[in-house]
């Protein structure tokens, strides 16, 4: 299959239309599907590596989901995943095969892509990443003046940034090398605050731009190296950058006109999206911080998610169930944002991550063709850890007039084990929290009648503000533990389910036109902002007005 063969129109499928008419139909019934069905849960709920995925809480009965599967037979959603896999072309605006998944095949694999086999590259690459960081890990790596690295800065924005910060934080327990700090926005107030306390004689800065020309990663480069030059003594400037600074990019001229040693530069291929880059030496900051072993784990565990999305029958395979799943809430039951609630606060940074990966991938109104989409795509990703959202938003997902899918994750054991002493008694608070993460999904599928609230001997005037009307769909996710293995192996999911979700849509979603135009515009305006008034009268009338406010009240 070509990347730029037409996709099939969903629309005009059978499934499609059987969908429309089950929709329509549609009378969500949780608590007597439950009742009726003693075997539900056994029957949507599935293995995939170490993760439990129970999916028998969605508005989903055995007739939609037979369609939802006819849908992606359909529309092929198997073969384009096996062309992928198999490294064709299938990012067709870009004309580029799309293989992070070849980052994380293991050694002894082979995988041909335009005549080369591309495994050997990835590990070369690897071991170059896992020999640096041995180096500076084990202290024979020092900073210009001798001193051991005791922080490492990761200077990058979009998959240079969300990726390796949100694995560092979920890894904390796992790390023990250097101190990691990240530096992404081109607001001067973080690298202000980043560098804030830091030493520059025990600082090295990881620049992560695969052209090393990213407007924002290349300033706050140019930044830190300033911040760095005028902190160390006079005698060592000379040779400094090259002993604080490493790159991930393939653009070595550029990295060493800007200082850099080209020896101390990991690649990556243009066969890796931003996005999909946390496994490529784009986690050359993460490495440094957990070790190579828990690196080669975090890998491990995303290959085995991906064998899964390769080898399993659509009827078991967890990510096209789940991409499945999302397509029937936007498409068919009107649901336009999607909540992703871990009750872990590890995995604090990880609905930020999945913003990126799904709305940057899937947020588009053109097919892989060219042609207008058929069908709504793309959802609005967010969320918040634990019992912080319990307290923020869910009343609008418990009793609100909109209907949010949300996916809740949690893990069997903790990462910090605590015990809370009350009258006497310990309380183990991590089943405090599992407690909350279980309460919630029941309620949101099962709700509260208004006889229910009547039973407690509620005032009548209140009971309508009472009842809760569940039938609000959840996935339940849950794991062993949060280890490196278990962290690859959700990321991978996710890039799976964004993947089927894409394909039932027929658009590219590995390319990302989108961010471009603005990003154009900033550096045509970049001179009015700086007091070109010939600039700034080529403006629309917002535009000027805005940059004259700037300008007024700047000074």
């Amino acid at each position: 299959m070509s990347g730029a063969q037409a996709p099939v129109d969903p629309t005009s499928t059978a499934a499609w239309s059987r969908l429309t008419t089950l929709a329509g139909t549609l009378e969500p019934d949780l608590r007597g599907w439950f009742a009726e069905d003693p075997a539900r849960v056994g029957r949507f709920t599935h293995e995939v590596a170490d993760l439990r995925v129970d999916l028998s809480k969605n508005l989903l009965t055995d007739t939609v989901l037979g369609a939802l599967l006819e849908l992606a037979r359909e529309v092929g959603v198997e073969a384009r995943r096996d062309a992928m896999l198999r490294g064709e072309r299938v990012n067709a605006t870009e004309d580029r095969a799309v293989l992070h998944t070849a980052l994380r095949l293991p050694r002894e694999a082979s995988l041909v892509v335009d005549g080369t086999d591309v495994v050997p590259e990835v590990h070369e690459v690897l071991d170059r990443v896992f020999a640096f960081a041995e180096q500076v890990r084990s202290g024979a790596w020092t900073g210009a003046t001798g001193r051991r690295i005791e922080t490492v800065v990761n200077i990058g924005i979009g998959g240079s940034d969300l990726g390796p910060v949100m694995a560092y934080e979920a890894l904390a327990p796992y790390a023990d090398g250097p101190a990691c700090r990240f530096l992404s926005n081109i607001d001067p107030t973080d690298a202000a605050t980043t560098l804030a306390g830091l030493d520059p004689e025990t600082t090295l800065f990881v620049v992560s731009s695969k052209t090393f020309g990213t407007l924002e990663t290349l300033t706050n480069a140019r930044l830190c190296r300033s911040w760095l030059l005028d902190g160390l003594p006079e005698d060592v400037r000379d040779t400094a950058v090259a002993r604080h600074f490493v790159a991930v990019s393939t653009a070595l001229d550029k990295v060493a006109d800007f200082g850099i040693d080209p020896q101390n530069a990991f690649g990556f291929w243009d066969w890796v999206g931003g996005r999909y880059s946390l496994d490529s030496a784009i986690g050359t900051s993460l490495v440094l911080a957990v070790g190579p072993a828990a690196f080669r784990a975090l890998l491990a565990g995303m290959h085995a998610v991906d064998e899964h999305f390769r080898t399993a029958p659509l009827e078991a395979n967890v990510p096209v169930l789940m991409g499945l799943l999302n397509v029937w809430y936007s498409d068919f039951l009107g649901c336009r944002t999607h909540a992703v609630l871990p009750y872990a606060q590890l995995l604090h940074r990880f609905p930020a991550y999945l913003q990126q990966l799904t709305m940057e991938s899937n947020g588009k109104s053109v097919r892989w063709d060219g042609s207008p989409v058929t069908a709504g795509t793309g959802e609005v990703f967010w969320g918040e850890p634990g019992t912080n959202g319990q307290h923020a938003f869910y009343q609008l997902l418990h009793q609100g007039t909109q209907v949010v899918p949300a996916d809740f994750i949690a893990f069997a054991q903790p990462s910090y084990p605590l015990t809370d002493t009350v009258d006497g008694r310990e309380q183990d608070v991590h089943e405090l929290l599992l407690a909350n993460f279980v309460a919630q999904t029941r309620a949101l599928a099962f709700g509260k009648t208004a006889e229910e609230v009547r039973a407690e001997g509620t005032d009548e005037a209140v009971v309508p503000a009472r009842v809760f009307a569940g039938n609000r769909p959840t996935t339940s996710i849950m794991a062993p533990r949060l280890t490196p293995s278990v962290l690859g192996q959700l990321v991978a999911l996710y890039e799976h389910i964004t993947f089927t979700q894409g394909v039932v849509w027929g658009i590219d979603s590995f390319d990302q036109w989108g961010v471009e135009l603005g990003k154009q515009l900033a550096t045509e305006l970049g001179p009015a902002l700086a007091g070109d008034r010939d600039v700034l009268a080529a403006q629309d009338p917002s535009t000027r007005g805005l940059v004259d406010y700037y300008l007024r009240n700047r000074s």
